[in-house]
């Protein structure tokens, strides 16, 4: 009896031991039990280009480093907070919906570096002046996927939507990487978008890295402008966002491209 009483008490010291710590634990950036890492870059302006220059390095290299090893990172974007992992992990993919709780059937967008990026997993049907005029920028452009894309991404759907935020931490993740990045909002699913970290506290255990850009200007938190160009002379927008006015201008005034039928 005595032996058990032993083991009892042991066992409630190391909760309050294990407690402590843990509390202790919530006012600095590296969390050892839960791994998540905040880490801050400065402003694209910063007096200090050189300092800043270094800073950014270190960023992307962990940033990185997380994505390579399947896990999920918060990182800032051109209109809100975006949760990224590696699009051909299907491991890293299934984290996502789980982080976010969205439903299965709610596809992911792709985001990479550069406008030749897109041709490799998407098949694109409009002309390349075309992407140019438009990324990088605050707009999704949903295509024709190709069979180079891992078929576990959105595999409900023949077409993905593609970004390049206008955003030169992000397209440099992306280049780093060397493949596509799955990118949402860094949000519970049906809740609001966020502009700054603090904003989606709540995900930061499931997260191996917070990338901390400070406040997101545009506070309209529309995200970007979704707009289909799966279709050959044709355009459908299927989210308004916060750029509508400008791609439409773009693919009709520019492009002369007819807007869906769908949509009228």
């Amino acid at each position: 009896m005595v032996f058990f009483r032993f083991i009892r008490t042991t066992s409630v010291l190391l909760n309050i031991s294990s407690y402590t710590r843990s509390k202790s634990l919530k006012s600095v950036s590296m969390c050892k039990e839960l791994k998540t890492r905040v880490l801050r870059i400065s402003p694209q302006n910063s007096d200090d280009m050189t300092s800043q220059q270094q800073e950014w390095t270190e960023v992307l290299s962990a940033t990185v480093t997380a994505l390579k090893a399947r896990q999920v990172v918060a990182v800032p974007t051109d209109t809100i907070y975006g949760l990224a992992c590696v699009a051909q992990n299907s491991t890293a993919i299934r984290r996502v919906y789980d982080i976010k709780g969205r439903n299965g059937d709610k596809p992911l967008a792709i985001c990479v570096g550069e406008i030749q990026d897109i041709y490799r997993y998407c098949k694109v049907s409009v002309k390349e002046e075309l992407l140019s005029d438009l990324l990088p920028g605050p707009v999704t452009l949903v295509l024709e996927r190709s069979t180079t894309l891992n078929a576990d991404l959105n595999p409900f759907t023949k077409l993905i939507g593609v970004r390049i935020p206008d955003h030169p931490f992000m397209r440099r993740l992306c280049q780093m990487c060397g493949e596509p990045l799955a990118l949402t909002s860094a949000n519970v699913s049906a809740q609001t978008s966020t502009v700054a970290v603090n904003e989606f506290e709540d995900l930061w255990p499931s997260l191996a890295v917070v990338v901390d850009g400070g406040p997101i200007g545009d506070k309209s938190r529309l995200g970007s402008t979704v707009v289909d160009l799966s279709v050959c002379g044709r355009y459908r927008i299927i989210r308004p966002g916060c750029a509508l006015s400008a791609t439409v201008k773009v693919l009709e005034g520019k492009y002369g491209l007819l807007e869906d039928p769908v949509n009228q």
